[in-house]
C-alpha cells in the first residue's frame, strides 16, 4: 500500500489535535481546581468562526486585523479553543484588584482561572511543536468564539489553529 501524505493531512492534524486537547486537559492548574474549557474547531464550524472574524470587522468595528486572521482560519485544518470559567478560588489574593474574592464582582475574571487558561495554551503550543503542527495563538478568533457562544459561559477564549501544509499559513500574515 502507498499512502501520499497529502491524501490524510485532516486525519493526521485531528489526531494531533486530540493529543493536544488532552495536553490541556492535564496542565497544571491552581489549588487543583478544573476552571477549564477545551473544544476542537472543524469542518463547518471553522468557517463559520472565520465568517464571524469577518462579520466583526464589518458590522463592529473591529480591528482589520481579525479578518487577516479569518483568512488563517480559512487556511487551517482545526483549531483548538481554550478558556476558562470565572470561578474565583477563594485564596482572597487581591490580584484582581479586589480585597477579598467575595468582594470580586461578578464579571471581573479570577487571576488563576487565567493563568491556568495561559498554561494550557503554552502546553498545547508546546505539543503542537513537538508534533509539527504550525499553530498561532489568536485571541481574535477566541473573540468570535464568545460572540458565537460556541463555549457557553467561558470568557477569555484563546484560539490556536492548526496546520501541516507546506508553508505555515500563519507566517507572512
Amino acid at each position: 500500500m502507498l499512502i501520499n501524505e497529502r491524501s490524510n493531512r485532516s486525519e493526521r492534524i485531528l489526531h494531533a489535535a486530540m493529543q493536544m486537547l488532552t495536553t490541556a486537559r492535564t496542565a497544571p492548574k491552581g489549588r487543583g481546581a478544573d476552571t477549564l474549557e477545551v473544544a476542537l474547531v472543524t469542518g463547518d464550524d471553522l468557517e463559520r468562526l472565520a465568517s464571524e472574524m469577518d462579520r466583526l470587522v464589518s458590522e463592529e468595528g473591529k480591528a482589520p486585523f481579525f479578518s487577516r486572521d479569518a483568512g488563517c482560519l480559512r487556511r487551517s485544518e482545526a483549531v483548538i479553543l481554550i478558556g476558562s470559567r470565572n470561578v474565583p478560588l477563594g485564596l482572597n489574593c487581591r490580584r484582581c484588584g479586589f480585597t477579598s474574592c467575595g468582594e470580586k464582582p461578578a464579571a471581573v475574571p479570577c487571576v488563576f482561572n487565567n493563568v491556568d487558561a495561559g498554561i494550557a495554551i503554552g502546553s498545547v503550543t508546546a505539543m503542537a511543536a513537538q508534533l509539527h503542527i504550525d499553530n498561532r495563538v489568536m485571541f481574535s478568533a477566541g473573540v468570535a468564539a464568545e460572540s458565537l457562544n460556541l463555549m457557553n459561559g467561558v470568557r477569555g477564549i484563546c484560539a490556536i489553529p492548526l496546520s501541516c501544509s507546506s508553508k505555515s499559513p500563519f507566517f507572512d500574515r
